[in-house]
């Protein structure tokens, strides 16, 4: 009998300590600014994370203008595939879930929001550069009239997985509709309104998830922050890296080219150069800024040798500009280019090409002058007889051994054609 005992007992000690791992703990998770590759990657990585360590939930606390589709779908495909519950807090006051935030909080298993916040405007404008929620790159009717029949359709049906407003989420798409925290509540947008996380987990205490009751209240809430290689590309995924490695790309390759034997400046072109077309296939680039930029440099170049007075420069300057103003989609939330990057970059661009580029290559076409080469065409009078076996001629300071194919006076001027070794080959000089 005491033996049986003391088995339940420990049963339900081991029981009550399994279950108080899975309810006394939750994972948190902040995401704010634009959605891409690391922003995915991140949330997948939290969720894995969270599984493992068998927490009652994982809260991703949202504050987005919008981001790329591709990343987009991979956040919601990794909801659906979740085993632990999902939970998009959109927060603090003030934030908004627009546009790819909108898909990314209705696919939760839980969707709140933080008073004063807002949800929508999921309206798509764009495929390009892996795809892209928001803005307006304006492409042809008939690619933006499919892409927004896609986007209304995918929408629609994570609404009606997750049980919420099928209508509203497809008018967000149609009509980039955006609504308040207050008024997605009452539409049946979102499950709860919290005012923070702790309010938050008492609110998610006992609604059922995956047909098992949550439980949160008084739950430890304990953050998985980003690992280095997720900090590093969420840098890197910025037009910002993008366009300042794209102007090492030119310093670097034309400041090798104009300097040959730097090396270095070569190979950190390069590398720039391979980052550069790596990071436009993921972001919102237009291939119109690319052409822009290709021909600006050309322009530069060109002038350097053509007598155009600085007009293929100018020109180049333009280029350059309107290439950089076009660069990136700047309708897609939280992928534009900054004009306190752009005026500083274009100026600078400038007088790189300007200043050293033209000079650089300018110096490789002027004659020489130091050398042995530099007495090639000077003029000096024959110090003896000179024949094609022997003679001698004065120059600089020197005396030189002379040959000549026709036979010259002793006193007579002569002019140098060639240096072989030690000795001038002359012609005479009349």
């Amino acid at each position: 009998m005491r033996r049986t005992l003391i088995a339940i007992v420990g049963f339900w000690i081991l029981a009550s300590s399994i279950s108080h791992g899975a309810e006394g703990q939750v994972g948190l998770i902040h995401v704010d600014g634009a959605i891409g590759p690391a922003t995915a990657s991140y949330i997948q990585r939290a969720i894995q994370v969270s599984t493992d360590r068998a927490d009652a939930c994982l809260i991703i606390q949202l504050d987005t203008p919008g981001g790329l589709l591709d990343s987009t779908k991979d956040i919601v495909q990794s909801f659906y595939a979740a085993k632990v519950p999902t939970v998009v807090y959109v927060a603090p006051e003030g934030a908004n879930a627009g546009s790819a935030g909108c898909f990314i909080t209705i696919a939760a298993d839980i969707a709140a929001m933080a008073p004063n916040t807002s949800i929508g405007a999921a309206h798509p404008v764009s495929i390009g550069g892996g795809g892209v929620t928001g803005g307006e790159e304006k492409p042809d009717e008939v690619m933006k009239e499919k892409l927004a029949n896609y986007a209304s359709s995918w929408i629609e049906s994570i609404a009606q997985k997750r049980g919420r407003n099928v209508e509203w989420a497809r008018a967000s798409v149609i009509e980039s509709a955006s609504i308040t925290a207050e008024k997605a509540l009452e539409m049946n947008v979102i499950d709860l309104i919290a005012k923070d996380v702790a309010d938050l987990l008492v609110q998610m205490d006992g609604r059922v998830v995956n047909e098992q009751a949550m439980r949160t209240a008084g739950a430890e809430v304990v953050e998985i922050p980003m690992i280095a290689r997720e900090r590093v590309f969420q840098l890197l995924w910025r037009p910002e890296v993008m366009f300042i490695l794209m102007l090492v790309a030119i310093y670097g390759i034309l400041g090798e080219l104009s300097n040959p034997g730097a090396i270095i400046p070569g190979v950190a072109g390069a590398i720039a150069l391979i980052l550069v077309l790596y990071m436009s296939a993921i972001l919102p680039v237009n291939i119109a800024g690319f052409a822009f930029i290709g021909l600006a440099i050309v322009l530069f170049i060109v002038d350097v040798f053509a007598p155009t007075h600085g007009v293929l420069t100018v020109g180049g300057i333009i280029s350059f500009a309107l290439g950089v103003l076009m660069l990136f989609n700047t309708g897609v939330p939280g992928f534009k280019l900054s004009l306190a990057y752009i005026i500083p970059g274009v100026l600078l661009t400038s007088a790189f090409f300007i200043f050293v580029v033209g000079k650089g290559l300018r110096a490789q076409f002027l004659p020489v002058r130091v050398g042995r080469e530099t007495l090639i065409g000077k003029i000096t009078r024959a110090e003896e007889a000179i024949d094609s076996q022997k003679g001698r001629v004065f120059i600089e300071g020197e005396y030189w051994n002379a040959l000549s194919d026709v036979p010259i006076e002793a006193g007579q001027p002569v002019e140098i054609v060639a240096v072989q070794r030690l000795t001038l080959k002359v012609k005479p000089k009349h």
